[in-house]
């Protein structure tokens, strides 16, 4: 098999759009009106396919597409020991800009770690489908958004009493589950981080605020959880984050550029690779990537998940060339800025559009990265 390590010159950050055999697959599942088996074996054959374009496209990273979450990271937690699924009421409803969430989210209930996790049996489906020009990565959230999620949760008489002990055990349980998955065989793990964005936002920084949390101080405690997560991964495992802003049928949830954040997570989270959205004014300049130190590489968003419109290829270029004032192009690659589908409703494109836009982007990689 191919020794390949992420990023691509031209990649996805993961998600694709779903099929309508698997949403309506998954809608009976939840009607009750197929088993679990009925519905893994939609999933499989939908995901075999899948596999098969991502190929056909040329793209190196292949992946399940998530095609077996609801959420991109919701379905992840609800799979550690001690983390469970909870129906979120009144003001904990998360709003984006145009659109509210599914009333989803998680509790702890017990002490936590990461062993016998169920995404390993997904990421063994993808593995049997590598060859010589091809590996598959596995994508999960980044342990500072499960931090972000239960922060309200960690208080006296609680399960955890202490923010640091919640942090030290789900870095543990981090840590379990690289280990467990790296034995399976995965070198290319992404951590989808949206807890960045939340930090160079105004509004964001003002609900944290409310709660008596300071914007410094969040920095400081999401670089840790990552960092301590990340020190309990086996040598040899490829470790890359996408630090993403919000990505719900087609609408964002934070606004602002990476220079609040860069000192923290750009210049000192311990990834190989950073893939970052760029694809609209909502993402600032290029200023940040400056702080990436030497040798690291980032995956520049610069085309757009949440709209079909096909960019123009003579503008990736001079935005390419724009970025090569703070980082050369040797580190340089490409994605669209997030999933098309990271959750299972989608992005407003049609699957053709999605597949114009990974070809796009191999085009213009194909002309000035490669």
């Amino acid at each position: 098999m191919a020794n390949i390590l992420a990023p691509s010159k031209f990649d996805v950050v993961g998600s694709f759009l779903r099929p309508k055999e698997l949403k309506q697959a998954r809608e009976d599942f939840r009607d009750g009106k197929i088993s679990a088996d009925e519905l893994r074996e939609v999933e499989d054959r939908e995901i075999t396919k899948l596999v098969e374009k991502q190929k056909e496209s040329g793209l190196k990273i292949i992946s399940d597409g998530e095609f077996r979450r609801s959420w991109w990271h919701y379905d992840f937690f609800w799979g550690i020991n001690g983390i469970e699924k909870y129906e979120l009421t009144g003001d904990e409803i998360i709003k984006f800009h145009g659109e509210t969430l599914r009333p989803d989210g998680v509790k702890i209930v017990g002490k936590v770690d990461g062993k016998n996790h169920p995404f390993l049996e997904h990421f063994k489906f993808v593995k049997q489908f590598e060859d010589e020009n091809t590996v598959a990565r596995q994508a999960i959230p980044a342990p500072a958004q499960l931090l972000r999620g239960v922060y309200k949760q960690i208080t006296e008489g609680g399960v955890y009493e202490k923010e640091s002990e919640f942090v030290d055990d789900i870095a543990a349980a981090y840590g379990d589950f690289f280990k467990e998955i790296y034995e399976l065989g995965c070198r290319n793990v992404q951590l989808d981080d949206c807890t960045w964005g939340a930090l160079v936002d105004e509004d964001a920084i003002k609900e944290y605020e409310a709660h008596g949390k300071s914007a410094e101080d969040l920095k400081k405690i999401y670089l840790e959880i990552n960092n301590k997560a990340i020190s309990h991964a086996p040598e040899g495992l490829n470790i890359t984050t996408h630090i993403c802003k919000g990505n719900y049928k087609s609408s964002f949830h934070f606004k602002g550029a990476y220079d609040h954040v860069a000192d923290y997570v750009l210049a000192r989270e311990n990834v190989s690779a950073f893939y970052l959205e760029y694809d609209d004014e909502r993402s600032g300049d290029f200023k940040a990537l400056a702080k990436i130190p030497e040798g690291k590489k980032v995956v520049l968003g610069i085309v757009t998940s949440k709209r079909p419109e096909l960019e123009d290829k003579e503008e990736l270029k001079r935005r390419i060339k724009e970025a090569t004032e703070f980082i050369p192009l040797e580190n340089i690659c490409i994605s669209p800025q997030c999933g098309f589908s990271s959750t299972e409703e989608g992005n407003a494109l049609k699957d053709e559009d999605q597949w114009k836009k990974i070809a796009l982007i191999r085009e213009v990689a194909e002309e000035v990265l490669i």
